[in-house]
């Protein structure tokens, strides 16, 4: 064993599980589990300090703006928001300027990404070329570039015409990759800027309904179990959409969805102030909804949490509600949400945790060294949590470029405190490690 590369976990509790237990990493891999383990000469000793030991967060869903936007976020500023928020590997998606439509494009970002080197960031492909839903766009070759994507997304837009989402999904069948749809009937959502209810209405604003969502899902449904493949929904919002769910997972149809933090923490009625912080695709819903998404998280029916991490300049969202972009940040603030919302409340325990912010995305988009089991000889990705770490959020101290958080002043109960990726710290009590 490698003394100079060795970390011992003194202390943690394994999936918040049992006694405290030390944990030895060396060349990136977990050599040894147990209480009282000795430490190797000049390894580096993090205290545990009794806090739980998960594996590494993966996101599905994030925007890094690069290349296009690095006025609201860079893949250097989004991997340190994501190390400090537990993640070891997110994935980027294809709305950038120019659009990752190409292998020129997706390989620069796991390029960029591998030079950061604090998670892995996996760049997501276009479906259509330029995001417009007319022609899709070179999968094979962007599937077998440096940067191997795996998911494919025109998300900020829906593929919105049948038999280009039934070409897509044929081809993704061949190919072994995932398309993950916005599942949104854009002509459904013209003027849309919030949830169609009594709030809007009440607001004056433009209303969002269900049934744009739902529609798409159930489409999706039945072009995947046609094509013989699987389809992912991105930002599942509404009660509909998991009664959906339930359906075409009891037809036999390979689907699987996401959640949002926001979407499980936050409903319309943050709307009454007219902030555009609040404005987000697809929009904050009702409390049924938001219920309904929390107890399908718990039951499985939505399989996984991700982030949709969404920076945006200051004069995007500091005007009026129907011209603010939509999207908040999420990277930092996710665990908290999901200790708040889902451990605390008792519909997950911390292995209920790791299953759906590590295990369950892994395994939905293939990365066979992520997500993985704390045990002996699997890669040391991993995340310690703090379950009694109070903090309040303040957009200006998140790592991000931008700091559109609609936490803002929120106090939350449990925080990230140490990353490491494959046995390297990149996160030390709460601070990145250059």
């Amino acid at each position: 064993m490698s003394e100079t590369n060795a970390v011992l976990i003194r202390g943690a509790r394994i999936y918040g599980e049992g006694e405290p237990q030390d944990v030895l990493i060396s060349d990136g891999e977990i050599r040894e589990i147990g209480a009282g383990l000795t430490a190797p000469e000049g390894a580096d000793v993090i205290d545990g300090g009794d806090q739980v030991l998960l594996p590494g967060f993966v996101d599905m869903h994030t925007h890094l703006r690069e290349p296009g936007r690095e006025d609201t976020e860079t893949i250097e500023t989004g991997s340190a928001a994501a190390a400090l928020g537990g993640f070891t590997a997110v994935f980027a998606m294809a709305n950038t300027s120019p659009v990752a439509d190409s292998v020129v494009v997706t390989d620069h970002v796991w390029r960029r990404g591998q030079e950061v080197g604090l998670v892995d960031v996996h760049p997501v492909g276009a479906v259509t070329v330029g995001l417009e839903g007319k022609q899709l766009a070179e999968m094979a070759t962007m599937a077998a570039g440096v940067g191997k994507v795996r998911m494919f997304s025109d998300d900020g837009h829906c593929v919105y015409d049948p038999l280009i989402m039934r070409r897509a999904l044929e081809y993704s069948s061949a190919l072994g990759v995932l398309i993950a749809q916005h599942a949104e009937e854009p002509r459904l959502t013209v003027g849309a800027v919030a949830h169609e209810g009594p709030t809007a209405a009440r607001l004056g604003l433009g209303g969002w309904p269900r049934a744009a969502e739902e529609s798409i899902v159930a489409r999706d449904a039945l072009l995947a179990r046609d094509a013989g493949a699987r389809v992912h929904i991105c930002h599942a919002s509404t009660a509909g959409t998991v009664e959906l769910l339930k359906w075409a997972r009891g037809q036999g149809i390979s689907i699987t969805a996401e959640v949002t933090p926001h979407h499980l923490l936050l409903d319309d009625s943050r709307l009454e102030t007219y902030d555009g912080v609040n404005r987000v695709n697809p929009p904050l819903r009702e409390a049924s909804d938001v219920a309904a998404l929390r107890q399908a998280l718990a039951d499985g029916v939505v399989d996984c949490v991700a982030t949709d991490h969404a920076p945006h300049a200051e004069q995007d969202k500091c005007c009026e509600f129907s011209q603010a972009r939509p999207g908040m940040l999420g990277l930092e603030t996710s665990l908290a949400i999901i200790a708040r919302t889902m451990v605390e409340t008792g519909l997950l325990d911390w292995r209920g945790v790791a299953k759906v912010m590590s295990e369950r995305p892994a395994e939905i988009v293939g990365l066979p060294d992520q997500g993985r089991p704390i045990a002996v000889g699997e890669p040391a990705n991993l995340t310690l949590v703090d379950p009694d770490r109070e903090w309040t959020v303040h957009g200006p101290d998140l790592a991000s470029v931008a700091n559109n958080t609609p936490y803002e002043a929120m106090t939350f109960g449990a925080r990230v405190t140490t990353t490491l990726l494959r046995g390297r710290v990149t996160v030390r009590d709460g601070k990145v490690q250059a």
